[in-house]
């Protein structure tokens, strides 16, 4: 069975386009960069709207603090940067200026995970899943292809409270339909299976909808869920696919620790212990390389979705 696609795009100017639609339509959406605006694809907004747009330059710490003060006039800041300036760098500004007192501040970023390619470790962060879901009052979106990060970016600035929003470098295959409805916290079923579930966020959702179509080959029916959500996590979803299919397979673009894994494995303790396999770098920090070459290293690839499904299956039967 061939994949529909509507050709492949890297999911940062998904947001960039989103940001450029709500600058026509919500005077309230300010945005903020931290001297990175073409990475960001934030270039259009900043055209179209300079005197709601701050060049930040490399203060990431300032930043985030003029953000939350802007919340209290009413305004709707979004701030851009790497993924790793986003969160490490800033989390002692983000947890006790943003999060605990609750400003709605949208904190966008991009270049996370491996696909950051030759930048290295020093750039790939791999633990900010885990370090934004911990904070109380933060939602964590991670958003699948283009289309998914222009409909995240949107719904997000009409969500009340701070919000951390995950996206990439790299060109991936666009799966979502243009006119499709994005609901935080309510994950996509995109194929229904019996044999196993398989949970996926970001550019691991494609991979996942391809380790389907493999395992559908070798006789095991998946069930493919796009948990684009991480926080409020859509735990219906999970307890309702898991019962019907008996184990699950986690893959995220993030450290085994603290991410989407963590976050199901979690809800199934609490309510339905199933077989669980993880598809996530295990403890290790990157390197440089091409994309490809590390998602193959760190065992981030197609066919190490369908090894652990056929794993959990086993352990399942």
């Amino acid at each position: 069975m061939a994949l529909k696609t509507f050709g492949n795009k890297d999911t940062r100017s998904g947001f960039g386009e989103g940001l450029r639609l709500l600058g026509e339509t919500n005077p309230d959406v300010v945005a903020l960069c931290a001297d990175l605006t073409g990475s960001l694809k934030m270039d259009a907004f900043q055209k179209n709207h300079p005197d709601r747009f701050f060049q930040i330059g490399i203060a990431e710490a300032n930043m985030i603090g003029i953000a939350a003060g802007m919340t209290i006039g009413g305004k709707i800041p979004f701030t851009g940067t790497f993924a790793n300036f986003s969160t490490s760098r800033v989390y002692d500004q983000i947890r006790q200026s943003i999060a605990y007192s609750r400003k709605n501040v949208k904190i966008c970023a991009s270049h996370a995970g491996l696909t950051l390619g030759e930048d290295g470790a020093t750039h790939q962060v791999l633990e900010d899943i885990g370090m934004m879901r911990m904070l109380p009052n933060m939602t964590v979106v991670v958003p699948a292809d283009y289309n998914q990060t222009l409909q995240a970016t949107l719904a997000i600035a009409a969500w009340d409270g701070p919000v951390y929003l995950r996206f990439g470098r790299p060109s991936v295959p666009i799966f979502t339909p243009e006119d499709a409805v994005f609901q935080i916290g309510k994950a996509d079923l995109l194929v229904q299976g019996t044999d196993v579930t398989l949970i996926a966020c970001g550019h691991m959702v494609w991979k996942a909808l391809e380790a389907q179509v493999q395992l559908a080959e070798k006789g095991i029916s998946a069930e493919v869920i796009n948990m684009h959500t991480i926080k409020p996590l859509d735990t219906e979803a999970i307890l309702s696919s898991v019962a019907k299919t008996g184990c699950v397979v986690t893959a995220e673009e993030h450290m085994m620790n603290g991410g989407l894994g963590d976050a199901v494995a979690q809800v199934l303790a609490k309510n339905s212990p199933a077989s669980q396999e993880f598809v996530a770098v295990n403890d290790t920090f990157g390197e440089s390389g091409t994309p490809n070459e590390l998602l193959k290293k760190y065992h981030l690839e197609t066919t190490d979705i369908v090894l652990a499904a056929e794993r959990a299956v086993a352990r399942k039967n």
